[in-house]
């Protein structure tokens, strides 16, 4: 696609309201983004995370999770204007690592993450002060899944920290280790732990940090002898997996192996056969024989993305429950429409933006993640 120019509106021009959108059909939807894609060309990138819907994710010029996603924003040379259908995070970390003339947009404000949302930057330098009154920071990295807001990316920065994804996490507590003996692991308990005890660490020496309570829940001794503090944090999808889930799967189909994601609990990460990042998990599907069997944990939208695209295989969905990411499907149709076509009539709307000194700091600590390998 060659690059355009924008539609230029007329002075005092307002944003179009998304209600003229909610009642269009799907096929209306699809032929206005398809324009808006053609008229502008090069100069727009549209991002689709692995978890979104079918009809939101066809549209999007480069898919990925959070690693892979962070990387083309990083790369990307050509366009101007990121549209990201994900969530908060995501968009704030393409901003960051986009080039200074490259704008990001997220379709619903709304789509977050509530994994996220489980650390904020008051509790972490809260936790940071307390910890400082048993043990010396200075020996303590601080890592931050992905999955966090930019303010606490820029603290994991200010203080020789790191980000890590799913992808890299062992990468990055490596790295972490060869510099300083302990290390911080926010949001997500259960990728810090899964990804530690690969590493050797026993589950002892990695208490978890309840922000409600006073040093995190722990008594001084217990927080002198750790190697990993893991946040009390989790990944509301992930976190419904159970160990019988994996037993009832094998019951209905003992040589099918069971692929889960590391953001599950250890008991299910132990039962399961293998244990990957979504990108580790598509990879394994894609890859597998003709004929296999499958139960993958993992957000609904994917896993049944998997099993239609592999109809040589058959995927199962590894929880009878429906384990979908709501916030992810926030992202719809209507709401990528009239994003996009305002951005092209030059009336743009859900800009997300980091402040300079944020995005300074959160930028180190990406960067350093984007270094591990």
């Amino acid at each position: 696609m060659s690059q355009t120019a924008t539609i230029e509106p007329q002075a005092g021009t307002r944003a179009i309201p998304f209600e003229d959108y909610r009642d269009l059909s799907d096929a209306e939807l699809d032929e206005r983004i398809e324009a808006v894609r053609r008229a502008m060309g090069d100069s727009l990138l549209i991002l689709g995370h692995h978890y979104q819907q079918d009809q939101v994710i066809r549209h999007a010029d480069l898919r990925g999770d959070s690693y892979k996603l962070s990387q083309l924003a990083a790369e990307s040379a050509t366009c101007r204007s990121i549209v990201f259908c994900g969530v908060h995070f995501m968009a704030e970390t393409a901003d960051i690592l986009a080039r200074d003339e490259v704008a990001v947009y997220l379709p619903d404000l709304s789509a977050g993450c509530s994994m996220a949302d489980m650390a904020d930057l008051d509790a972490v330098e809260a936790a940071w002060s307390d910890l400082g009154e048993i043990i010396e920071t200075g020996e303590v990295t601080p890592v931050t899944y992905i999955n966090s807001s930019a303010d606490l990316k820029a603290f994991c920065g200010r203080h020789g920290g790191i980000v890590c994804t799913s992808s890299n996490a062992r990468a990055v507590l490596e790295w972490s280790f060869a510099r300083r003996r302990r290390v911080l692991f926010f949001p997500d308990q259960h990728l810090g732990r899964n990804t530690a005890r690969t590493m050797g660490i026993p589950v002892d020496e990695m208490p978890v940090w309840d922000p409600r309570q006073p040093l995190g829940g722990n008594p001084p001794e217990t927080i002198q002898a750790a190697r990993v503090l893991l946040w009390r944090g989790h990944c509301s999808v992930h976190q419904m997996f159970r160990p019988e889930h994996v037993a009832m799967f094998r019951q209905r189909f003992p040589d099918g192996p069971v692929l889960v994601h590391p953001e599950c609990m250890m008991k299910v990460v132990d039962a399961a056969d293998l244990v990957g990042s979504t990108e580790f998990i598509i990879q394994t599907i894609e890859k597998a024989p003709a004929g296999s069997i499958w139960g993958v944990g993992t957000e609904l939208h994917l896993v049944n993305r998997l099993a239609h695209e592999h109809p040589e295989q058959t995927v199962h969905f590894l929880s009878p429950m429906v384990c979908m990411c709501a916030t992810m499907y926030r992202i719809d149709l209507p709401h990528l429409a009239w994003c996009l076509e305002n951005l092209a009539r030059n009336t743009p709307v859900n800009r997300i933006q980091v402040d300079l000194e944020t995005a300074a700091w959160a930028r180190t600590a990406l960067e350093r993640m984007l270094e591990v390998r």
